[in-house]
């Protein structure tokens, strides 16, 4: 059955389209295997709060390519007929198992289905849908925004051909296969054998655990038709030279065998800043025409041409200021009329490799060099794994990236749909993009498996720069990660660069390096100067606390969770895997805390130094079993203070309104009487005898910048007689440990803390040890333990004002 038109408003939410356009969204109701039958999400794990906005009257309903919208499309989301068969199958067969909810995968919750499908198995989709009557005449595009792994498609029993890749987005002109009126019946099946083969499969498991996810097979982005005239705009190429002051367009089309003209104009709100012409289609030669047009009667072909459009002025795009000009692109016949018209956008900024005013090579974003705190962004989702349920869902990952005060994500071994990077360019957030993994490659002697594997995984990671270069937020193209599937490394560095000269290119994050691209990108730990190539870690920290009630199973884990007996860091399988995260309260999400924001005060407080330009907290949300998110799977649950974080990212690295009761290094030289030998019991007392106890001035400890006083043994003690003019109204404590580190205040313990620091952070007094600051003479006392490689301890009493 069918149901009439119903209007909605697509892509872009600016003033040009609210002026220009009213998208028009036809759901229309296939022929159900069981229709009597209600659809209802599966039982999944974990749900979240926009799952009940999924419906089958409405899934996904936004036009899915911001950068090129049209005013009339036919949405194919929602119910479809399901079936899976062996993977042989080459026809659909007789009769189908059930309901499926499109564009969620078969493994999802939101599907309705939630089965695993493995390498054996083929799967169908079948629907039905009537092509309304105004567009009869016009060519008919199918769109599919991604469907996992290879794909093939058949209209009214045609065979209308194949796809391989589970990322790209790809279109059928259907146009041949339509029957005269009525119901048109397709049908799409999909074969994928995730991680059983070479292909890009990205983080997909058949077995998920650990690090690898919930495989996602099938249809898993927006699927749509849409009417464009015989002679129509197909792709735009987008480059914004700031320098010179234009936008360069490459415009692309289908056209008769004669030169038409396309006109491109950008506008700041209502007002149109530039316009500009120029002709598509060469002219056609006596000769060329006789043989095209009369002898081999072609009716259309293939044109491109490039359009300069001057930008005066230009407002720059950044992470602050994200501003959009609009576009829009008309293809013209000879006598002046419209054939076709596309509404687009675009963000003149810059992104290159330069240095900074201390030699540090550094990212330069519109000619200013800049750091990136980060994370890494894996994209998945508790009820949809690779879909998000809603747009609003899409756009509040990086709603929370900007919160956090992020300026950058690393988006992993996976893409998203065109309306994520919409909301990234939109509300200012930049992202490295990785290019999907396989196992197309030997990374040990950087050869491909095949000639298959090398040619079609090229093939696609091509189509993804090409498809994602419209984008302002992308800033770099990450080749490989850790190895996987990595081949011919400084080939596709190459290559990359050459296709997109616009954007940095990262050519293997972590591990193996080659020494090609423009940044040597690490996983943990501080990376390496590199003259010409900028350094960042692209994976760091990894601290995991559970979520009660938000948890995909009991079996969490993390690199690294919080003791609360010992108030430190604790790591390794016995603490970390089956179930043993310390849930996440009040204490543990402080500790959290602490080590995130350490991580980004760290960056900014050292990067003259280390000339680190960028760390990337792994990671913004859990996912699955992995639990190290910044917030829980669900996106239900901060864990740490988002103020926190967002002021270390912007650099606010300490408080400044303080005024210094015992000062720290970074204020003045301190002088304290210390220890390498195990004191007394009651050393920390304020009747304890210290006068045998040597004196050095802070800071203590070898290997790291800082040092005034050499420590190298595994254990210090400090002592420090102060006075108080009057009690301090907020104390906290200014420490630099490098490692567990516990301090007292008049003998009652006033902090402990574990694992190391990085850079100087600020803690919070036990209340106990508070209550114990008077007027007069007061005692802190500290001890600090060490394990292996740098070490290094300061402690400083403040009272905030």
């Amino acid at each position: 059955m069918t149901t009439k038109p119903k209007i909605r408003r697509g892509g872009r939410n600016t003033s040009l389209v609210l002026l220009f356009l009213a998208i028009a969204s036809v759901c229309i109701a296939p022929a159900l295997a069981h229709a009597e039958e209600p659809w209802h999400p599966a039982n999944g794990p974990l749900m979240t709060r926009w799952s009940k906005d999924v419906t089958p009257e409405q899934v996904l309903p936004e036009y899915p390519r911001p950068q090129m919208v049209r005013k009339e499309w036919l949405n194919l989301n929602g119910l479809w007929d399901y079936a899976i068969t062996d993977k042989a199958a080459e026809q659909a067969p007789a009769s189908f198992e059930g309901r499926i909810m499109v564009p969620f995968c078969f493994e999802s919750a939101l599907s309705g289905v939630m089965k695993a499908v493995g390498p054996k198995d083929r799967l169908w989709y079948h629907r039905r849908f009537t092509v309304p009557p105004e567009w009869q005449g016009k060519r008919l595009l199918l769109h599919f925004g991604a469907v996992d792994w290879e794909t093939h498609v058949f209209l009214n029993g045609r065979d209308l051909g194949s796809h391989r890749g589970g990322y790209d987005a790809f279109t059928f002109d259907i146009t041949p296969a339509l029957k005269g009126s009525g119901p048109q019946d397709l049908v799409v099946s999909a074969w994928d054998p995730s991680d059983s083969s070479w292909q890009l499969h990205g983080k997909q498991a058949l077995h998920p655990a650990g690090c690898s996810y919930t495989a996602c097979s099938g249809i898993w982005q927006t699927v749509w038709i849409e009417p464009v005239p015989a002679a129509h705009l197909e792709r735009l190429a987008i480059v914004a030279d700031v320098d010179a002051g234009v936008l360069r367009i490459t415009v692309m089309g289908r056209i008769p065998p004669e030169a038409m003209t396309v006109q491109a104009a950008a506008l700041d709100g209502k007002t149109t800043v530039a316009s500009v012409s120029g002709t598509i289609g060469g002219e056609i030669t006596p000769t060329i025409r006789k043989n095209l047009v009369d002898f081999y009667k072609a009716t259309s072909t293939w044109a491109a041409t490039d359009l300069v459009l001057p930008i005066k002025n230009a407002r720059l795009w950044t992470p602050e200021e994200p501003f959009l000009y609009d576009l829009v692109l008309s293809l013209k016949s000879t006598d002046g009329t419209v054939v076709d018209t596309v509404q687009s956008y675009f963000g003149m900024r810059t992104i290159a490799v330069g240095h900074d005013a201390k030699g540090n090579t550094r990212p330069l974003l519109n000619g200013k060099p800049i750091l990136l705190p980060g994370a890494l962004d894996q994209g998945y989702w508790p009820d949809g794994i690779y879909t998000a349920p809603t747009d609003e869902a899409l756009r509040y990952d990086i709603e929370v990236s900007k919160q956090l005060g992020l300026v950058a994500v690393r988006k992993h071994v996976k893409t998203e749909p065109d309306r994520w990077y919409y909301w990234a360019d939109k509300l200012g957030l930049l992202v490295l993009q990785d290019m999907p993994s396989g196992n197309e490659g030997d990374p040990f002697t950087d050869l491909p498996r095949s000639p298959e594997a090398a040619q079609q995984c090229e093939r696609e990671k091509r189509l993804l720069i090409q498809q994602m270069g419209n984008h302002p937020s992308i800033i770099a193209w990450v080749m490989f990660n850790e190895g996987w599937g990595q081949h011919d490394t400084l080939r596709y560095a190459k290559w990359a660069k050459e296709l997109d000269p616009t954007r940095l290119i990262d050519e293997a994050s972590g591990f193996p390096w080659h020494g090609g691209g423009d940044i040597l990108d690490c996983h943990g730990g501080v990376p390496p100067k590199d003259a010409r190539r900028i350094s960042l870690t692209s994976e760091n920290g990894g601290f995991g606390l559970a979520v009660v009630g938000h948890c995909w199973s009991p079996k969490t884990w993390a690199g690294c969770t919080y003791d609360p007996k010992a108030a430190r860091d604790a790591s390794g399988a016995e603490e970390v895997l089956h179930g043993k995260l310390t849930p996440l309260d009040e204490v543990s999400g402080a500790w959290m805390t602490r080590r995130v924001r350490g991580m980004f005060r760290a960056l900014w407080a050292n990067k003259d130094a280390t000339g680190q330009t960028g760390d990337f907290y792994c990671q913004l949300v859990d996912v699955e079993t992995e639990c190290n998110g910044l917030l829980s799977y669900d996106r239900a649950v901060y864990k740490v203070n988002a103020d926190a974080i967002r002021a270390a990212c912007r650099g606010e690295t300490l408080a400044t309104a303080a005024v210094d009761l015992v000062p720290c290094a970074l204020t003045q030289p301190t002088t304290w009487r210390y220890t390498a030998e195990r004191p007394a019991e009651d050393w920390q007392h304020p009747k304890f005898d210290d006068a045998p106890w040597k004196e050095g001035q802070a800071g203590f400890g070898s290997g790291v910048p800082g040092v005034r006083t050499p420590w190298k043994t595994g254990d210090i003690w400090l002592r420090k007689e102060f006075t108080l003019s009057a009690k301090p109204a907020s104390p906290v404590l200014r420490i630099f440990h490098d490692e567990d580190v516990e301090v007292y205040l008049n003998g009652v313990l006033a902090c402990l803390s574990g694992g190391y620091l990085t850079a100087y952070d600020d803690f919070d007094i036990l209340p106990e040890a508070a209550a114990t600051l008077k007027p007069g003479k007061n005692v802190i006392a500290v001890h600090c333990h060490q394990t292996e490689g740098g070490q290094f301890i300061d402690v400083g009493l403040l009272d905030r004002k």
